[in-house]
């Protein structure tokens, strides 16, 4: 199975220069925590989560208009829509993300493949191969703060 018959393809995205109140509204809107962080060709500078909002913006009280760039997490996991499911999974559980880009070849943004999108196509036993690989740093972090 190719990532494009997966992968999600109405995405939600801010540019860099959007400031992190437009992010928060358009995860409110769209019911999301994640949004690419895109330039104003659709190329993939990096990405933006609930939890940035909250680590990088809420906990050091820096004000709305705080641009999605400077907040962002640059680095970004992304596949191609053309590679092999397995590519996808791989790569979640490599870096430890819950969320894969599709992107073309110059970085434009096309799609994403979330665990849920790999749980609803994938036999269990591979499925949960991949959440364990991907929530291991999750594990070992709690582990290391009690």
């Amino acid at each position: 199975m190719l990532c494009k018959e997966i992968m999600k393809q109405d995405i939600q995205s801010v540019l860099a220069d959007d400031t992190i109140q437009t992010a928060a509204c358009k995860m409110r809107d769209a019911n999301v925590g994640f949004l690419p962080v895109c330039d104003s060709a659709g190329r993939v500078l990096g990405a933006l989560t609930d939890r940035d909002l909250a680590i990088r913006v809420l906990a050091h009280s820096r004000p709305l208009s705080t641009k999605a760039g400077d907040v962002m997490t640059r680095g970004v996991v992304a596949c191609r829509p053309d590679d092999d499911v397995q590519r996808a999974e791989q790569l979640m559980g490599q870096h430890h993300k819950s969320r894969v880009l599709c992107t073309e070849a110059d970085g434009r943004l096309v799609g994403i493949i979330s665990l849920s999108d790999i749980a609803q196509s994938e036999d269990d036993r591979h499925t949960a191969q991949t959440v364990r690989r991907v929530t291991e740093r999750e594990a070992v972090q709690h582990e290391s703060t009690r």
